[in-house]
């Protein structure tokens, strides 16, 4: 099932003009988010808090999504679960402006698919593993190890790094 369209854009208008301290929590949940084109989250639930502060609109945000990964040994795909909470100001005007430059929209409506792309991104670990025994594939063949022994040695004298075995072993004693 696609995300309906726009899904992540909400309307904050009527918090402007509410006294401070006033909150609202926009509550999402999707079989399946697309953050840019490629960028497709599934299982997507979360919570936006919005709070009215003399500065702007103050965003507490908590989401967590499913994304398939390749694993860096064995080259299959699998799903990894991210977690993305952050906190930002939409300023209400450029003297309140933080860091990341957020202003609340004259249209009252609020894009988060930019800003949790963003987020989703740092969260996505640099080599995804299937598991953490997982056997990657065998040096020779190419036979994923964890599917079928190829019966191939996969010794320790294999790897560049053999050497060094004896040279710890040298400082050990």
């Amino acid at each position: 099932m696609n995300t309906p369209h726009r899904s992540l854009r909400i309307n904050i208008g009527f918090l402007i003009g509410q006294p401070i301290g006033t909150s609202r929590d926009f509550n999402f949940e999707y079989p399946s988010v697309q953050l840019g084109e490629d960028l497709n989250l599934h299982d997507f639930i979360g919570v936006a808090v919005f709070n009215r502060t003399p500065q702007g609109l103050f965003l507490q945000a908590d989401f967590l999504g499913s994304l398939a990964l390749e694993c860096v040994r064995c080259l299959d795909l699998s799903d990894h679960r991210l977690k993305m909470e952050f906190s930002e100001l939409y300023a209400f005007d450029y003297r309140s402006i933080s860091e990341s430059g957020l202003l609340v929209p004259e249209s009252g409506y609020i894009d988060l698919e930019p800003l949790l792309r963003e987020y989703t991104l740092l969260e996505i670990p640099i080599s995804p593993i299937c598991k953490t025994d997982c056997k990657g594939l065998c040096r020779e063949c190419g036979q994923n190890l964890n599917e079928k022994d190829c019966r191939h040695n996969q010794t320790d004298s294999d790897s560049p790094f053999s050497s060094l075995k004896s040279f710890n072993k040298d400082q050990s004693g």
